[in-house]
């Protein structure tokens, strides 16, 4: 019994991960003048800097706008991940467990 359900979670959790790798999450910062995306498993891939928007010459305010439009992206990811994960879990929990347990 413990053996299939730990099968079971395992399969469940490889079939999540295809699902967060398809998924994709897109965050700006400054406007617009950076944008950031990411997939569901916090895989950067792309950025994209809007060159009419940004001033060259402040390399350290174009970091800045970086950095935050990446921890939004990987915000965005992180809470998809937690809600399907919550899913997931309320859906191997027999009989209503779930709602009980606050899922």
């Amino acid at each position: 019994m413990f053996g299939d359900m730990m099968k079971q979670m395992e399969e469940m959790q490889a079939k999540m991960q295809e699902q967060l790798a398809q998924q994709t999450f897109e965050a700006e910062a400054g406007g617009g003048a950076v944008k950031v995306t990411c997939d569901g498993t916090r895989t950067i891939h792309n950025v994209s800097i809007d060159p009419e928007q940004v001033d060259p010459s402040d390399l350290e305010a174009l970091e800045d706008l970086v950095v935050v439009a990446t921890n939004r992206a990987l915000e965005q990811a992180a809470a998809y991940e937690a809600q399907q994960a919550g899913g997931m879990m309320d859906n191997m929990l027999p009989g209503g467990l779930g709602s009980i347990l606050g899922g």
